[in-house]
């Protein structure tokens, strides 16, 4: 797919990795769809960086864990939306053991069941004779799953396993990948030191930083001929 002129939507794009894909796509000529929960001074600080590259910029606040269709709702001038990147998530710290009804509902509201139905309304706004393309941001541990982060952990593997069944289901028009990251930033709370330690256990023996991210998300959404994929953004963690 060519992205010049595209309009490409990317959930939780205020900060960390959604920011950077959202600037990416931004400096490969998309216009982008910023959608953001509750961090708007840093949407609209991501915003005046988009329109630096001369694109076009529309920010959609809305809390994905309650109805993910309003936002694709929300896209006005910019629509049709024909690159979806489904980023936004929460990184809850629990285990099978102690975790709560609540915590469980929660993070599965928003890292699976909104990826699904946000999908699902970009399928039915694409218009007739437009191809499309979605990108799911998950992790490689659902290989090999934290012993924290247990609700965390199921989401993004149900993530994986959506990411496969809606390459088959929404195929031929919409490509749907994904990227599972490995120690790309430092989880909130946790400073460079945490992922400088992190990183003598991985083989390339570096931290990515989210340039790697983007550049794998951008290779995705380019190649027409990839769907159904998931593809490590991780240093070769799973390795080992």
């Amino acid at each position: 797919m060519e992205l010049r002129g595209v309009t490409a939507l990317v959930t939780g794009a205020a900060h960390r990795v959604g920011k950077a894909i959202a600037l990416g796509l931004a400096a490969s000529g998309s216009n982008v769809v910023l959608h953001f929960h509750r961090s708007g001074e840093a949407a609209e600080a991501t915003a005046a960086e988009i329109r630096a590259h001369g694109v076009k910029v529309v920010l959609v606040s809305g809390d994905l864990g309650d109805d993910p269709a309003a936002v694709m709702g929300a896209v006005g001038d910019l629509a049709p939306v024909r690159v979806l990147v489904n980023s936004a998530a929460v990184f809850g710290n629990d285990r099978l053991t102690e975790v709560s009804r609540t915590e469980w509902e929660t993070t599965l509201a928003i890292d699976l069941t909104a990826p699904v139905f946000l999908t699902q309304a970009f399928a039915r706004a694409l218009p007739d004779g437009l191809d499309g393309a979605v990108i799911n941001v998950t992790d490689w541990r659902t290989e090999r799953p934290y012993r924290d982060h247990f609700s965390y952990t199921v989401a993004k593997g149900g993530l994986d396993t959506f990411t496969r069944a809606a390459a088959e289901s929404l195929a031929p028009r919409i490509r749907v990948n994904a990227v599972a990251l490995g120690a790309i930033l430092p989880p909130p709370g946790r400073g460079s030191a945490y992922l400088k330690e992190l990183a003598q256990e991985i083989p390339v023996q570096r931290v990515g930083g989210t340039e790697p991210v983007v550049q794998a998300v951008l290779a995705l959404i380019g190649n027409d001929f990839i769907t159904g994929e998931i593809l490590r953004v991780d240093g070769g963690a799973h390795l080992r």
